[in-house]
């Protein structure tokens, strides 16, 4: 009966929606078909019913929800950008900008506070602070010069491809060149 008990109490917690590993060898992006690289970018949520979709940018996800609805998800779970720890979706603090290169292009990246994605900010002299709330009326928009020069795919080689930390993302002066800014 005990064991019973602490087995609903786990349940009623919230358990059965954590976050997933990414196994590079067989997990796909539910929406671009692409391999998802247990990296930064890597995202995920569980159905209330249990289904478990991964996603390699942001955009993928946010794309998923737009075709299925938010109604019958149990958790969303993005990475943070520093040291790749999942953080519930609706916690983490994001910073937006197009010449930010991440696998589709959408220019988002995650962390896990505030001050993590000021720092990021501060470093490299762009973007701008978005919370989950902001997300949800963001505009979407893929950065389409971003995409041209991922390579195919549109993967970029920090992202997919070489292996790294993820944290050469954004070179000095290069996107920002490019992208007029």
């Amino acid at each position: 009966m005990v064991l019973m008990f602490g087995m609903v109490l786990l349940s009623a917690c919230g358990t059965k929606y954590a976050a997933l590993p990414i196994n590079e060898d067989v997990d796909i992006c539910a929406i671009c078909k692409m391999q998802v690289k247990d990296d930064a970018y890597a995202t995920q949520l569980t159905t209330k019913d249990g289904q478990n979709y991964k996603f390699d940018d942001i955009g993928c996800m946010n794309q998923w929800k737009t075709e299925n609805g938010t109604d019958n998800i149990g958790m969303d779970y993005v990475r943070d950008y520093n040291d790749k720890e999942w953080i519930e979706y609706s916690k983490a603090t994001y910073v937006y900008d197009a010449s930010l290169r991440t696998p589709m292009a959408y220019g988002i990246l995650n962390f896990k506070d505030k001050p993590s994605a000021e720092a990021f900010i501060a470093e490299q002299g762009v973007g701008t602070i978005m919370t989950a709330e902001d997300l949800a009326s963001h505009d979407w928009k893929q950065n389409t010069e971003n995409m041209d020069m991922m390579g195919e795919h549109g993967h970029d080689e920090h992202g997919h491809g070489e292996e790294g930390d993820g944290n050469e993302m954004h070179q000095e002066g290069e996107m920002k060149e490019e992208s007029g800014h």
